[in-house]
């Protein structure tokens, strides 16, 4: 596996010249601590830890993984002491509210933060990141009681949290869940059922897991209706604060997974344990999605990570290693062949890494800006703008950018050619490592529907209509930079083909709901590509103005317009076969019987 280092100057660029970081902690409340000098000094901080902490323990994790013991899972050598510096460097507290011992910087920050983590060992991110979706969930629908019970402990990395949604007969459907919560007094439960697929469920980096977890009550509706929401703590709490008995939560056993081995993932079965209710009687699907819609953004950041993993494995090698002769000539007539970056489909894999890792980022640093926003806004014009980009964008930032992030895995590997396939380079890890990314927090399937059925739908066209407005106007105000053209205007028309598409999906659906299934994935790809599209127009724009620029960095500045250029010829015009796939209909799908399979 390559040493990972911290891609600083591209982060810089996306934080400065692209979206503005700085202005836009202006216009939040409590952001005079936010500037420039601030934020760049977390980012160095966290990039050397990445690269020096994390990132040896990459390989690691994948040779030894986690082991089962009746007692508790025992995870990699050194992640356990690595957990233990970055809680004692406060990395855990950065954008968690200063209630509860937090730092209350902004979420883009620990977006950012959480880019450099994962990328140094994305195995190991997982264990403080699922404390994140824990901590909202409580603060959203806690009461104050459970808050300053569990709160300080989460903030601090002290304790880990986990979701605990899926059971072995029902996946996606939690309606089908089976998990049992019996009534000990108004507030406390016993929890009885077996939850499968539980991320960190258990391990010996922290003192204590509180388990959010679906769960039953005896007089609930059937189906989603009838799901309520408890904490279930591995260790109960006592009232001082400090941990009293082990709680009747075990872990069963471990999953045996393809990828991220130092990441546990595990049978969990729940034996009469103490729990406490979150929120409301059979709300709790309700509550469970700030922890989703939490999960999804950080998910999203995995397909950013392994392409830029397999950007700079690949790179390199491709640099070095030596084979065959360039068409048009020799590039290296002193040695015995030219190094295959020369050859023309080496590129088109490099480029194709490099626009997505590149472009991934700007869009999951919008993203994240609009979690800001949401937020902490100024104003309540600028929380509903953010809150309905928010809605639209992060099932298509979820979902498109895992699976690009995988196919740049898999481009890494070739670019490798046979020794892509070999341990020691790391290439092979990185594929199996972002095959999960697509899974988990929602399939890409889920994830589509999501979008088309309640996002795009659901709302009349409102949310894509208000993103989309968005884009033309960016277009409509480069309409006289002779630079802009070949962006803006392919830009116009793929954005415009996308409300068309929308529509006619719509219409088709009136007559066969069916249609709404067929054309969902497609849909989210074709929606991806236009989103993509729109952060490299911007990014090309940006480049064309900094390279006026007295002092510029030639080289950065010219290699964004020239990737924007690839973008825009070689990876845009895959939207044409979607379109063509969505229009073709969900009978091609539909009109083979389940038995003729």
């Amino acid at each position: 596996m390559p040493a990972y280092k911290a891609p600083l100057r591209d982060i810089r660029f996306v934080m400065d010249d692209l979206l503005d970081f700085t202005s836009h902690y202006q216009e939040l409340h409590d952001s005079t601590e936010v500037d420039h000098e601030t934020q760049f000094a977390i980012i160095e901080e966290a990039a050397k830890f990445s690269e020096n902490v994390l990132s040896p323990l990459n390989a690691i994790g994948d040779q030894v993984g986690c082991t089962w013991h009746a007692d508790g899972v025992t995870t990699p050598p050194g992640f356990k002491e690595a957990y233990q510096q970055y809680c004692e460097g406060g990395w855990p507290a950065l954008a968690m509210p200063e209630a509860f011992g937090g730092q209350g910087l902004p979420e883009s920050m620990n977006i950012v933060v959480s880019e450099l983590v994962s990328s140094g060992c994305v195995a190991w991110s997982g264990y403080p990141g699922l404390r994140e979706g824990a901590i909202k969930t409580l603060l959203s629908y806690g009461s104050e009681a459970l808050q300053n019970t569990y709160l300080p402990n989460l903030v601090s990395g002290k304790w880990t949290g986990t979701m605990c949604l899926t059971e072995s007969h029902c996946g996606t459907d939690l309606g089908q869940l089976k998990t049992k919560a019996i009534p000990v007094s108004e507030t406390e439960y016993e929890l009885s059922g077996t939850k499968i697929f539980i991320s960190c469920g258990d391990h010996d980096v922290a003192e204590n897991i509180v388990h959010i977890v679906l769960a039953r009550l005896p007089d609930s509706p059937q189906g989603s209706a009838g799901i309520s929401l408890f904490v279930v703590p591995k260790f109960e709490v006592n009232s001082d604060g400090s941990l009293g008995n082990r709680n009747q939560v075990n872990c069963g056993s471990i999953e045996h997974k393809m990828g991220i081995h130092g990441f546990v993932t595990c049978v969990m079965n729940f034996d009469g344990a103490k729990g406490f209710l979150i929120g409301q009687k059979n709300k709790g699907l309700e509550a469970m999605f700030t922890f989703m819609n939490s999960a999804r953004l950080t998910t999203a950041l995995q397909g950013l990570i392994h392409a830029e993993v397999a950007y700079q494995g690949a790179v390199p090698y491709a640099q070095e290693r030596l084979a065959m002769r360039s068409l048009s000539g020799s590039k290296n007539p002193s040695g015995p062949a030219d190094p295959i970056i020369v050859h023309p489909d080496v590129r088109r894999m490099l480029l194709t890494i490099k626009s997505f890792s590149e472009g991934f980022r700007a869009f999951a640093y919008y993203v994240a800006q609009q979690l800001d926003l949401s937020e902490h806004g100024t104003t309540d014009e600028s929380k509903t703008q953010a809150k309905q980009l928010l809605a639209l964008l992060t099932p298509i930032c979820k979902g498109f950018m895992t699976e690009l992030g995988f196919e740049a895995a898999h481009h890494g590997v070739q670019v490798f050619g046979g020794h892509g396939y070999i341990r020691e380079w790391g290439m092979e890890q990185n594929q199996r490592d972002s095959r999960i990314s697509t899974l988990y927090e929602g399939t890409t399937g889920i994830q589509a529907l999501d979008l088309i059925g309640r996002k795009v739908l659901g709302t009349k066209g409102a949310l894509l209509s208000n993103f989309s407005t968005i884009i033309m106007e960016f277009c409509e105000s480069q309409q006289n930079n002779q630079n802009m053209l070949e962006f803006t205007q392919p830009l116009k028309e793929v954005t415009t083909q996308w409300l068309v598409l929308a529509k006619t999906i719509g219409q088709s659906a009136a007559a066969d709901p069916e249609e709404i299934g067929a054309a969902s994935v497609d849909f989210l790809m074709f929606s991806g590509y236009t989103t993509l599209a729109y952060f490299w127009a911007r990014m090309a724009q940006v480049s064309f103005e900094k390279l006026q620029q007295e002092g510029a960095d030639t080289d950065l500045y010219s290699t964004k317009i020239n990737t924007a250029k690839f973008y825009f010829q070689r990876i845009l015009p895959r939207t044409a076969t979607l379109k063509l796939t969505i229009q073709s209909g969900a009978e091609n799908l539909m009109q083979i019987n389940a038995e003729q399979f």
